[in-house]
Parts: C-alpha cells; sequence; structure tokens
C-alpha cells in the first residue's frame, strides 16, 4: 500500500466513524464520549400539541372569514363555549 492509499484509507475510516457517531447520538466531551438520549421531549410534544390546536382554530376562523353572517354568529358561541 503506497502512501497515497493509506492516507485515502484513513480520511474514510474517520469519515465512516464520524458519521456512525451522530448517528447513534454519541458526543465527544473532553475526554470521554457520552451518549445523548433520543426520546420524546415532553416540552415538544407540548408545544406539537399547541401547534395543533392553533392550526385548528385558524382553519376555523378561514372558515368563519368566507362564510355568511349568520353562520359567522354560531361558530363564534361555539368557540366561546369550547373556552
Amino acid at each position: 500500500m503506497n502512501p497515497f492509499e493509506m492516507v485515502v484509507a484513513i480520511i474514510a475510516i474517520t469519515a465512516i466513524a464520524s458519521v456512525l457517531r451522530a448517528k447513534y447520538g454519541v458526543v465527544r466531551r473532553d475526554k470521554g464520549e457520552d451518549f445523548i438520549q433520543r426520546g420524546l421531549d415532553p416540552e415538544a410534544e407540548r408545544l406539537r400539541a399547541e401547534v395543533k390546536a392553533l392550526k385548528d382554530r385558524v382553519a376555523v376562523l378561514e372558515r368563519l372569514a368566507t362564510d355568511g353572517s349568520t353562520a359567522l354568529e354560531r361558530e363564534f358561541e361555539k368557540l366561546r363555549d369550547r373556552d
């Protein structure tokens, strides 16, 4: 194996190792390696639920903006009762 092939092999090995570390969540800190927990974050789930609720409300408001005035009053009453 000539020196050029050896350099290419070392670069390939380090690139593959860094990709695998990123995939499995290994983070290098100081002198050791730690695993990142990849689970469901309760804060992220709460925010997703809030965004979904807001999207539902926006959809209702868009529908109200395009409906007639009598339907508009009924929908506003439904929204007031929901909160």
